[in-house]
């Protein structure tokens, strides 16, 4: 396989463990081990203190896929397999899937795994534009226009990493009717799901409409516990679950132990580990509203309605990739620049997630003051 370089790691490989201030981080801060523990019930915390660091089982520890099934409505443990981390599932199920000959649309901009592991199978692949002036929203009618009588798989993520959009009920659902009935896969990198700004905007998950569906899930983003690299795939073809799991014997094998129960342990304090992301996100962006509101000749975003990401617009005479670049080697806050994603238009990616966040917002607005007085 040949496989282009992951232009948003390689950036993150430069500044993430340099810059003090990470403004465009996807995830939620991470929790403490010892306040994560303090959280564990009496079976989590008996597991935990004898575990032992073998091998563990390739389809994820039984416990565990019982709380990821739980979830979702109506699916079992065996409609589950575990991975290490998002980016494996992703990694394992389009090579399971496709191949030379076969079709795969997918919404752009996006993570690139989620479109160059398709084509470094030999896949064709149609970028599902979203739009700045649609509000980010996906068009039902351009997914039309891209499927084929080839499409095998269609990529979609929402809530959306990078611009933080949301399709209503009745897109979602026509969506997922449009694709069973066409005979495509749909692969729903929802990994942000449960952050939703409105409970109410919350859609049922692609499994839960479709026997095509399946549904992409990771500890790194909405339980904020990215370091545990623990993630999953869930659907009701367990056929394909199966063939995942073969191929898997080439990739991680098996999860980590640990990672394993630290992860029971989240997912079974769930309310708990979630209301700490939404309370995080719930004060980053009022203050946030407030700082593009005084900002608007210099900065413009269609606001997020869910997740902890944004895509923001500098409006200013400089392309994004320099002032990126001089903002991080001046104030030490980083941004990621739209050019990772091969993007147009002088957008950029704004993480929602950290706790300093407004400190680092008093640095950016110092320095477009040097910039733009």
């Amino acid at each position: 396989m040949r496989i282009p370089d992951f232009k948003l790691e390689r950036y993150f490989a430069q500044w993430e463990f340099k810059a003090p201030y990470l403004l465009c981080s996807s995830d939620i801060e991470g929790w403490r081990m010892s306040e994560l523990l303090a959280l564990a019930d009496e079976d989590g915390r008996e597991r935990w203190e004898r575990l032992t660091l073998g091998y563990t089982e390739t389809q994820g520890l039984p416990v565990l896929r019982e709380e990821i099934a739980r979830l979702y409505q109506g699916v079992s443990p065996e409609q589950v397999l575990t991975f290490a981390g998002a980016e494996e599932a992703v990694f394992v199920l389009v090579n399971v899937l496709l191949g030379p000959g076969d079709h795969a649309v997918v919404t752009w901009p996006g993570y690139q795994s989620l479109h160059e592991v398709a084509r470094a199978t030999g896949a064709e692949v149609s970028p599902l534009r979203l739009r700045e002036e649609d509000g980010w929203r996906v068009d039902l009618e351009a997914v039309k226009r891209e499927l084929r009588p080839n499409t095998k798989l269609l990529v979609v993520n929402f809530p959306h990493n990078p611009t933080g959009a949301l399709p209503d009920a009745a897109t979602w659902k026509a969506l997922l009717a449009l694709t069973e009935e066409r005979g495509v896969y749909v692969l729903a990198d929802d990994v942000y799901r449960m952050l939703e700004y409105d409970a109410g905007d919350r859609q049922p998950s692609a499994v839960e409409l479709s026997g095509r569906g399946l549904s992409l899930g990771a500890m790194s983003k909405s339980f904020a516990l990215a370091g545990l690299r623990v993630g999953w795939l869930v659907g009701r073809d367990t056929a394909l679950l199966e063939r995942c799991a073969a191929y898997k014997d080439y990739t991680s094998i098996c999860n980590s132990a640990p990672s394993e129960v630290l992860s029971l342990v989240a997912l079974r304090a769930k309310e708990r580990v979630l209301a700490r992301s939404r309370d995080i996100l719930t004060r980053n962006l009022s203050v946030l509203d407030d700082f593009f509101a005084r900002r608007a000749d210099t900065f413009r975003w269609v606001r997020p309605r869910a997740g902890s990401v944004a895509f923001p617009k500098l409006l200013r005479d400089m392309p994004v990739g320099e002032f990126c670049q001089r903002l991080v080697e001046k104030e030490g806050v980083l941004l990621l620049p739209g050019d990772v994603y091969d993007f147009p238009g002088n957008h950029f990616r704004l993480g929602l997630g950290r706790t300093n966040m407004p400190e680092a917002l008093a640095r950016l607005e110092r320095f477009c003051d040097t910039l733009w007085r």
